[in-house]
């Protein structure tokens, strides 16, 4: 499952000129469900999104408090266009987003556990499979460290990372590893005289 993340001042969705949902302060996520993505990964990703700490502290020091401990709110949007390949021409790929089935089983699951796993009245959907306008406003940092006050936070969270590979061992290593264990040797006769 791919996420991504923004906190905001406020969002809304809108479709066919009608206000669907529209929230406050809080988060704005957009979630993609894969074709390998199951109940657990999602159900791994709310924790995730609701513990994460995207807000500052009173003193003002960065990335200290999560949207319950500000009593933000939460507007999900499914996005299977976070599935997208553009490896070759100018078209984006999506096969490797999962089909209307199995996503809208795996996105109402997801859901209903970041309800559950929060104040319900708090968190809003939009429609999934429908021509959806989003409108945000951007709540990001200021700072020195920060290229401008727009600055918006976006953080993308995605189940399906390719697995790290071994690292090759150098040489030495590789010698002193082929050494550990036990070793049986037989010695000719003729050395035994």
């Amino acid at each position: 499952m791919k996420v991504i993340i923004q906190r905001v001042k406020s969002a809304s969705v809108t479709v066919d000129s009608e206000l669907v949902s529209s929230i406050g302060k809080g988060l704005l996520v957009f979630a993609g469900v894969g074709k390998e993505d199951t109940e657990k990964e999602a159900e791994n990703i709310v924790k995730k999104i609701l513990k994460a700490k995207f807000w500052p502290d009173e003193n003002g020091v960065q990335w200290k408090k999560n949207v319950q401990e500000i009593e933000g709110e939460v507007l999900c949007v499914s996005q299977f266009t976070l599935y997208a390949k553009m490896k070759k021409g100018n078209k984006p790929d999506f096969h490797d987003a999962a089909g209307p089935e199995a996503a809208r089983r795996i996105y109402d699951f997801f859901y209903d556990k970041m309800r559950e796993g929060y104040t319900p009245d708090r968190v809003k959907n939009g429609v999934f499979q429908a021509m959806m306008e989003v409108e945000l406003k951007n709540d990001g940092p200021v700072g020195v460290n920060y290229c401008s006050e727009d600055a918006a936070v976006t953080i993308e969270i995605n189940t399906n990372l390719p697995k790290k590979e071994p690292k090759e061992q150098k040489n030495d290593d590789k010698d002193k590893q082929d050494i550990k264990g036990s070793f049986e040797f037989q010695i000719p006769p003729e050395l035994l005289q």
